[in-house]
């Protein structure tokens, strides 16, 4: 684990510390947790629109796509 500096303003902070204290966890825990899921978020949101919009049952679709591109 890598540590990090980040600077909050002061209504932040006091929001992050009042969940750490009623969830009876660590700041840092919280804040970890939070950075997590925004950037799970973030890399759902960067994919091109068309990925996943096909549907195939071959299986070696990688392995045969020159053959699948030039059949007549």
């Amino acid at each position: 684990m890598k540590r990090s500096t980040i600077f909050l303003d002061e209504e932040l902070e006091a929001d992050i510390k009042y969940i750490a204290k009623i969830k009876k966890m660590k700041v840092s825990h919280i804040m970890r947790e939070a950075l997590s899921e925004y950037v799970a978020k973030e890399k759902e949101g960067s994919k091109p629109s068309f990925i996943g919009i096909g549907k195939s049952d071959s299986k070696d679709i990688s392995e045969t796509h020159e053959d699948n591109l030039f059949e007549s």
